[in-house]
């Protein structure tokens, strides 16, 4: 995956295909490869795939904000020159693309969330472990998913990583502050975005109790379920995510 991402001005990013633009979120603790599924799918169906990475752990302290990253992906946007694009976020990922949503409408001709952070205040995951608790961090991991056995040992590696780094951890924890503080319930009703919700039914960090709340509060959202399937569905059941997703955005002639 590394070997393909670009570098231009302060974005780096992965770009694949060409067509309708699909600008990929993803979450604090997801790497870029969560999205192979979606990345080798929808090229063939006449869509550009892009997945900036997130400046999650190199903004300044007081910059660490969903809706710092919010305006970084306008910015993005922008420098690609793209009038409108298909938003696409998982967890963290979603609230970001909820909030750059909001804040920028005529940029954004639809959105897709799945597990998203936005309604739910546990969806960061409320306890941090102590550091150098590896047990602690590889049950942490396999809660996101129904299988278990999707949380390899490079993910787990991966968060281990993350939370062992002092610096990452302060930004993490600050991350997580500044999306319990941006709840979207009162932005929802007056967002007229086309949304698509895809949501693991068996989710325990968001529970599909918040994807009904999604489906609820905004004005133009289809609601979609996979069964077996924890907070991660475009990993865990990329087939059926890209099949749904698809089918959405052939549905909405986007």
């Amino acid at each position: 995956m590394k070997n393909h991402l670009k570098q231009e001005g302060k974005f780096t990013y992965l770009e694949e295909g060409e067509g309708t633009p699909i600008v990929i979120l993803h979450g604090l603790m997801g790497g870029l490869s969560n999205f192979d599924g979606v990345v080798n799918f929808f090229p063939s169906k006449g869509y550009k795939v892009l997945i900036p990475e997130l400046p999650l752990y190199s903004m300044s302290l007081l910059k660490t904000s969903v809706a710092t990253f919010a305006k970084y992906l306008k910015e993005f946007i922008e420098f690609k020159g793209f009038e409108e694009v298909i938003l696409l976020g998982n967890s963290l990922g979603g609230h970001i693309a909820l909030v750059a949503t909001k804040l920028y409408p005529s940029l954004i001709k639809g959105l897709v969330i799945t597990g998203s952070s936005g309604l739910y205040e546990n969806a960061m995951g409320e306890s941090y472990p102590r550091r150098g608790d590896y047990e602690f961090i590889r049950k942490k991991a396999q809660n996101v998913f129904y299988d278990p056995e999707v949380a390899t040992k490079e993910i787990v590696d991966e968060v281990y990583e993350t939370v062992s780094d002092r610096n990452k951890l302060v930004k993490t924890l600050a991350i997580a502050k500044s999306a319990i503080r941006h709840n979207m319930a009162k932005d929802l009703p007056k967002m007229l975005t086309p949304t698509c919700i895809i949501w693991g039914k068996n989710d325990n960090v968001t529970p599909p109790e918040v994807a009904e709340d999604f489906d609820r509060l905004l004005p133009d959202s289809d609601l979609y379920w996979i069964d077996k399937c924890g907070h991660a569905a475009m990993m865990e059941h990329p087939e059926e995510f890209n099949a749904l997703l698809h089918a959405w955005l052939e549905k909405r002639q986007f």
